[in-house]
């Protein structure tokens, strides 16, 4: 219902206007029947209810303490007591306009040069977390390299490198407590290597072998870790945000000392879950960090043809959700960003926002060649000018933390770690095929046993369909 009142006719029609209003929020739960004045009872009933079985659900803390705070006139010459809070009147006819003047601001602590803009976060990282992270991304980007090349030799069915987005894979888990339960998309390797994920049981993974966690039964890059709190990957997008928010709720109603931390990239924006799932965290006060990876192409869809927003950082407020916008070739920047989200995350138990700006170098997958739908200088321009190991590596080298030497070092020892890695995956045995057929049922019914009795039959009559070192 709408309802327009002028100014000189308010005196005459407020009386009919609050008990209309008293008798709708009334219904709403805001005021009660009973008093004779249009104030907010004492009686109010909560916005969250007891559970039946005597859980408690957790309060919406901001809204009931718009709604307490304010105890006066339902309609006055400023405004309504609304539930959610107060709604002030105006009579100048505007609509909101759909993007400000300015784009909003991107968090950095070091320029391209790793020259660092401000000394305030700086301290915040020592030579050993330096070193360590430094070492990482190099590991991150040899493992990438590498598996890369052993699938364009037909060694692996698939490769997904994090080429430009190695500063946002391990600055962003370094950050975080191995408590923190992570919920990754697909371009995220690099947070299970921050958390002791071994090379080898990436190329086990990556391989199929009876050695991979998911027994062969998943396509490469799709890793997964109980060990590591590192939910398994799976190719449906977004999927994984509203089940993030689930499981932050259950940490929360646990007491949890930790968080939710679940990443996505600018492609899963423009999913229905993402939506939801914002929602549903804001509503429900969930400790879980959303990370965008905006990287400015969801496959070929470059993010004009995606939304006409200001990015992902921008949907936090229309949510209720704390958000900001972080460099994301800037490891220290990420680092500190993602360091305070999680802080907030838990002490104030609400949902956060961090869209981090990078730009993915590699093609989509193997499965893309990039350079069919963007240009190569344009690729060639972030790889080179703005690279983010670069960035970070200057950095560490002014404070005296690294040198050439250590580059060298470090760069021949990951190359032959890798290669044996993927040597001992190669060689090792694979799943048989029974393996497909178990860990669902208790007892397999009678239509499974048929498709498996029929699978081996067809594997023997037609063998060269089917791979050699399979166990039949």
């Amino acid at each position: 219902m709408a309802m327009i009142v002028g100014r000189s006719s308010r005196t005459s029609l407020i009386g009919n206007g609050y008990y209309y209003l008293r008798k709708k929020l009334g219904f709403l739960g805001v005021i009660s029947h009973e008093t004779s004045s249009p104030k907010y009872s004492s009686s109010t009933t909560p916005l969250f209810h007891p559970k039946p079985n005597g859980l408690w659900r957790f309060k919406a803390t901001l809204a009931q303490t718009q709604l307490a705070d304010h105890n006066k006139d339902v309609v006055d010459d400023q405004g309504l007591d609304f539930p959610g809070g107060r709604v002030t009147f105006t009579s100048d006819l505007t609509f909101i306009s759909e993007s400000t003047d300015k784009r909003v601001p991107c968090f950095r602590v070091l320029d391209d040069n790793g020259e660092p803009i401000t000394h305030n976060y700086v301290q915040q990282v020592t030579k050993d977390l330096a070193i360590n992270m430094y070492s990482n991304m190099v590991k991150l980007e040899t493992m990438d390299t590498m598996f890369y090349e052993a699938q364009r030799q037909g060694r692996i069915s698939f490769y997904l490198t994090t080429t430009g987005e190695e500063a946002t894979n391990i600055a962003s888990a370094a950050a975080l407590s191995p408590d923190d339960v992570i919920l990754p998309q697909y371009r995220e390797s690099g947070v299970l290597m921050w958390r002791g994920f071994t090379l080898q049981e990436f190329a086990n993974q990556c391989f199929g072998n009876i050695a991979d966690y998911g027994k062969g039964r998943q396509m490469p890059i799709h890793y997964g870790s109980n060990k590591h709190n590192f939910i398994t990957i799976s190719s449906p997008i977004a999927t994984q945000l509203p089940q993030a928010v689930g499981v932050a709720y259950s940490l929360k109603m646990d007491k949890k000392d930790a968080c939710v931390v679940t990443f996505f990239g600018d492609g899963a924006s423009s999913e229905g879950d993402c939506h939801a799932s914002l929602n549903f965290a804001a509503v429900m006060e969930a400790p879980v960090v959303f990370i965008c990876r905006n990287n400015g192409w969801a496959i070929s869809t470059p993010i004009e043809e995606q939304f006409r927003s200001d990015g992902i950082v921008v949907r936090g407020q229309a949510y209720g959700i704390r958000s900001i916008r972080v460099d994301g070739n800037d490891a220290l920047a990420v680092y500190t960003a993602v360091q305070k989200a999680r802080e907030m995350a838990i002490t104030e138990q609400r949902p956060m926002l961090v869209e981090v700006l990078s730009y993915r170098v590699g093609h989509h997958s193997t499965s893309d060649d990039s350079t069919k739908y963007r240009a190569v200088d344009e690729i060639e321009t972030w790889k080179m000018g703005r690279n983010p190991l670069s960035i970070f590596r200057r950095w560490i080298e002014r404070n005296g933390w690294w040198s050439d030497r250590d580059e060298s070092e470090l760069r021949s020892s990951l190359k032959k770690q890798v290669i044996e890695a993927i040597q001992v995956a190669e060689k090792t045995e694979k799943p048989s095929v029974a393996e497909l057929f178990k860990d669902v049922y208790d007892h397999s019914p009678i239509n499974l046993k048929e498709q498996e009795k029929l699978l081996r039959e067809t594997m023997r009559r037609h063998p060269q369909d089917y791979p050699s070192d399979v166990r039949i």
